[in-house]
């Protein structure tokens, strides 16, 4: 892994060499599909500028390879952090918001997916509940693998108390919005449970999960308290840098084992770079009683956490994996945690689209 990360930091500025899309994939046989051929996990380092606008992506397979020029353009917008062309992403499609205040998903990035006919799909226009506002997005999610789905129910999470739902594929799809009570879930980010067929929000803190289904109008969320356990043994120095540090939580779960996932991300800002860097992360195993359960032993698990929706997937699925492992991508940092003793293998480096983007079916493009 640490091989990985120096391949990562030594590779950024150069110029890779061009390969075809098809290196990405393998067949496959797991939870998420039967023999079918998919791409591995990974995401976009940035996109050469090609003229137009546009440039050539360069992605980062999360296994044991070299970056891969994609033959694919897509909108230097799209991976440009002073352009702002993303608010979020799910399951390889990306969402933009512009100041026509139109939020359109997008494929762009997939390496799946078309690179001549790229999928946009734009959504009715943001309604903005009484004291709440839509121009801040935390985050974005799905119920399935695609907004163009029948049955597809795309959340969008804002900062502060609106959560929205609307239906991409009906015929004349709207808004439903909800305005959160709770105001311990207002900076919190949202994900799907295909477990309990509804989307989730971990509070502030990591004590609640609010639990709200798309198919009832009716602010009535269902609410979780957890009672964590077997927490770990923590030196007075330990304790006092993590009182430093900003954490996160972030729910994911696993489909191909059904296990539920709380991961606490504590990260502080670098003195020397002024960029915020990973000290400790911890994950804790949620049952139906609301237990989270700290552990250092996911299995064959590997987590990704970024600012897309997390997602999890088996080691074994792809060769050069590291299993019982979580990797992390943000705006300014790259890495990966070993989490069965705790070691951190992290660079701070730029990226304008940070987001892991899961293995895609190639045969549904």
């Amino acid at each position: 892994m640490s091989l990985l990360l120096s391949r990562l930091w030594r590779l950024c500025p150069g110029k890779p060499a061009l390969v075809r899309r098809s290196s990405f994939s393998r067949l496959i046989s797991n939870g998420f599909s039967s023999s079918l051929l998919q791409t591995a996990p990974g995401f976009v380092v940035r996109a050469n500028p090609c003229g137009q606008g546009l440039g050539k992506l360069l992605f980062q397979k999360n296994t044991e390879s070299w970056f891969t020029h994609l033959e694919k353009k897509v909108p230097l917008e799209l991976v440009d952090r002073d352009e702002m062309g993303t608010v979020g992403s799910c399951n390889g499609w990306v969402a933009t918001l512009k100041d026509d205040g139109i939020l359109r998903l997008q494929d762009d990035l997939n390496p799946a997916a078309s690179h001549t006919h790229p999928k946009h799909i734009p959504l009715p226009p943001l309604v903005t509940l009484p004291h709440c506002q839509t121009q801040i997005i935390t985050n974005v999610s799905m119920s399935s693998s695609s907004p163009e789905d029948e049955d597809c129910v795309v959340a969008v999470k804002f900062l502060g108390p609106q959560l929205s739902f609307c239906r991409p594929a009906q015929s004349k799809p709207e808004w439903t919005n909800v305005k959160i009570e709770d105001p311990c879930f207002f900076s919190s980010r949202v994900m799907f449970s295909k477990k309990d067929d509804m989307f989730r929000i971990p509070g502030s803190g990591g004590n609640l999960i609010g639990s709200w289904n798309p198919n009832k109008h009716k602010n009535n969320p269902k609410i979780q308290r957890l009672q964590y356990q077997n927490l770990p043994k923590l030196t007075k120095i330990k304790r006092e840098l993590l009182d430093l540090c900003w954490t996160s939580e972030h729910l994911v779960e696993s489909r191909t084992t059904g296990e539920t996932f709380l991961v606490k991300w504590f990260r502080k800002t670098s003195r020397r770079l002024a960029l915020m860097k990973t000290k400790a992360l911890m994950v804790f195993k949620i049952d139906e009683e609301g237990n989270a359960v700290y552990t250092q032993d996911i299995g064959d698990l590997v987590i990704y956490i970024s600012k897309s929706e997390p997602f999890c997937i088996p080691a074994s699925s792809f060769p050069g994996l590291d299993r019982n492992s979580v990797q992390i991508v943000d705006v300014d940092e790259y890495g990966a945690i070993r989490l069965h003793d705790s070691s951190i293998f992290s660079h701070n480096i730029r990226f304008g689209a940070p987001y892991f983007i899961p293995p895609q079916n190639i045969d549904q493009v």
